[in-house]
């Protein structure tokens, strides 16, 4: 579920409130009754997928940031998406923000695809994009094959690309 910044930060403050501002580790979240993650302002979907994730770093399923530094990046993909809520693109955020790993292409992220349409593609100025438009992961595959090691690097320019003006 996707969260405004602001609510997101919310939420994680109250979160953190309720472990003295440290952030809690999986036994604790466990522990801690629904209602009073609730009253945090977690959701349902939220709550459980936290829970979720408590439970598969205690059952090991989710390595620790020590293991997981040394993990290749498709088995931290595969071993991430047990988690209830956590998909191959978060796992990619992950990869590429917090890993700093230099070789990741989030094909189907909605910023990269439009950053490829508006970089590759023959699309009008004034003209609105629309899903239809957008590239598909296999149609762009080709040309970031040419982009190894460095497509985390190619990403990130075409997520800018979004941002740059075009011309009318």
């Amino acid at each position: 579920q996707q969260l405004h910044a602001n609510a997101a930060r919310a939420i994680l403050g109250r979160l953190l409130a309720l472990f003295g501002d440290l952030h809690p580790q999986p036994e604790q979240l466990l522990a801690v009754p629904d209602e009073m993650l609730r009253a945090a302002g977690l959701s349902q979907g939220k709550l459980l997928s936290l829970r979720d994730l408590a439970a598969k770093t205690l059952d090991g399923t989710v390595p620790s940031l020590g293991v997981i530094r040394r993990l290749p990046d498709q088995e931290i993909i595969e071993r991430l998406s047990h988690v209830r809520g956590i998909g191959t693109w978060t796992a990619e955020m992950l990869l590429i923000f917090r890993l700093g790993r230099p070789d990741v292409f989030p094909g189907t992220d909605y910023g990269i695809r439009k950053g490829y349409l508006l970089t590759f593609g023959r699309v009008k100025a004034g003209k609105p994009i629309t899903l239809e438009m957008l590239p598909k992961v296999e149609q762009m595959h080709r040309r970031v094959e040419r982009w190894k090691p460095w497509r985390s690097v190619a990403s990130w320019y075409l997520w800018r690309a979004c941002e740059l003006p075009r011309e009318s």
